[in-house]
């Protein structure tokens, strides 16, 4: 592995870090505040964005891995920020999401005049500080470290409107995911550390860092301590914090669904399970199968509940309970093109579900409106909210040309490519697909071509204002465009897989 030591990581963070503390030094001054908040974003996209000629493959870079030392606390123990190509596939995405959340919440919150918006702006910059701190560790103590960061850092973004529900779904949230998180990462990272010497990742997904004479049995214990213990994938049973957060003003629920919190989860999942315990582990150990099975679970049952759900952000919410063990199915099925479908699904959900999440925040801004029933014929009224509302659901579904068709396309092919039990993971992908068509058509459906209930207009409705409607259409266009074009993305994909 081909390594250059330079600080542009270190870099990276620190712009999300600096701007939490410029957005609270003027938070009296609003539009000082949030143009903060703004050039931290930029700031840190652009030093991220810059490391792709040196991190991407051939063409478009040298295929290097980029490492930044800061603390040594013992041999094989370390705080290091790392960035290879899987790194980027994550950071690229949250830091440029990072940039048109900025925009919308700026409008969504002056819109419905929220209060506290400095701590809500602070709190935000945190969190993209922790997310992209897990995209660049180098080893699982440092990633252990910064996810417990974004846990703490969004705890007052989701008891944001500070009533009974809001703490309730707080309270929840924090203590699933410190719980898990030290009662199954902790330790499990102790004992890895014990039987290894080392936490830092594999430099490959295949060798890991266990040797062939590690007790198979404890082995296995500590990779299901590590699937579980990261408790942000969504896994059921230790999802249900997710569903509670949507209690958080909407541009919290698409930095929990699309930008930070679920990726940060699923990040972590898929990272220990390909670069600490690695496909020959797995392989050997007959971890992979097992594993698919267990979070297909999640995919169908998620998604049957969302199916019953009318609130549409509690229907999105369990979409994504549903959605982010396609990443996760993707790694454990232990093909080629199985873990690039699985990978890939972190920038194509993300950007899809973002859209989905700031839709609902426009229709609530401009309607008050949360329940799908409350929908009918809205779709004519907000005609481009719904057209994209109705594009990213086709990117959850999979339908071609929106990106969610090439992480299916991915995940079939990996399915065929399995030696066994890949006629089971090709029935449950297409009852998820079915599911998926099931809980999301209704909602396009209902609001262009349902009828508009008695006694209702819907003349004086207008679409959200522009600082809302522009970020919705950007993340819109991207899902199609990566749909049409996805090799720039799968470049970094496939240079995880070799």
């Amino acid at each position: 592995m081909d390594t250059v030591y330079s600080i542009k990581p270190l870099l990276a963070i620190i712009a999300a870090l600096s701007g939490a503390g410029l957005v609270m030094l003027s938070g009296r001054k609003p539009n000082i505040r949030e143009s903060w908040s703004f050039i931290a974003a930029i700031s840190m996209f652009g030093i991220i964005a810059s490391m792709i000629s040196t991190v991407a493959p051939a063409p478009l870079g040298s295929g290097k891995t980029i490492v930044c030392q800061l603390f040594q606390i013992l041999p094989g123990l370390s705080i290091t920020l790392r960035v290879d190509a899987f790194s980027m596939v994550f950071a690229l995405v949250a830091s440029f999401l990072w940039i048109l959340a900025v925009f919308y919440s700026a409008g969504y919150m002056r819109g419905l005049h929220e209060h506290a918006q400095t701590r809500f702006n602070t709190c935000f910059a945190l969190s993209l500080f922790g997310a992209i701190g897990v995209a660049f560790s180098d080893n699982l103590f440092t990633m252990y470290l910064f996810y417990e960061i974004v846990s703490v850092c969004t705890y007052p973004l989701v008891a944001h409107h500070q009533d009974e529900e809001s703490y309730e779904g707080a309270k929840k949230y924090i203590i699933y995911l410190t719980t898990t998180a030290k009662g199954l990462i902790l330790p499990a990272m102790i004992l890895i550390y014990v039987l290894t010497g080392t936490l830092d990742f594999a430099s490959n997904i295949h060798s890991g860092i266990f040797n062939s004479s590690a007790d198979g049995t404890l082995v296995t214990i500590l990779y299901v301590c590590c699937l579980l213990g990261f408790a942000k994938n969504g896994i059921m049973p230790f999802h249900s914090w997710l569903p509670s957060a949507m209690v958080a003003p909407t541009p919290v629920s698409a930095l929990l669904h699309a930008v930070a919190v679920v990726k940060v989860g699923v990040f972590c999942t898929t990272r220990v399970m390909l670069y600490i315990f690695g496909t020959d582990t797995m392989t050997a150990l007959n971890l992979g199968i097992p594993t698919a099975y267990f979070v297909s679970f999640t995919i169908l049952v998620a998604s049957i509940i969302a199916l019953s759900k009318d609130n549409l952000k509690a229907r999105l919410a369990y979409s994504t309970v549903s959605q982010l063990s396609y990443i996760i199915l993707g790694a454990a099925l232990l093909t080629t093109s199985g873990i690039q479908g699985g990978l890939v699904h972190i920038a194509n959900h993300a950007f899809a579900k973002i859209t989905l999440f700031f839709c609902a925040g426009a229709i609530y801004v401009v309607t008050h409106k949360k329940y799908i029933s409350e929908m009918s014929g809205l779709g004519r009224a907000m005609p481009f909210t719904f057209g994209c509302f109705a594009i990213a659901s086709l990117s959850m579904i999979g339908a071609p040309p929106v990106a969610g068709f090439v992480t299916k396309w991915k995940l079939l092919v990996g399915a065929m490519q399995m030696e066994s039990h890949y006629i089971g993971i090709l029935l449950i992908l297409l009852a998820s697909t079915l599911l998926n068509v099931a809980y999301f058509a209704p909602i396009t459906y209902k609001a262009f071509f349902g009828k508009v209930p008695e006694g209702v207009e819907y003349t004086k409705i207008k679409e959200a204002p522009l600082a809302m409607l522009v970020p919705i259409m950007i993340a819109a266009t991207i899902s199609v465009v990566i749909g049409i074009f996805p090799d720039f993305m799968m470049t970094f994909v496939k240079a995880v897989t070799g």
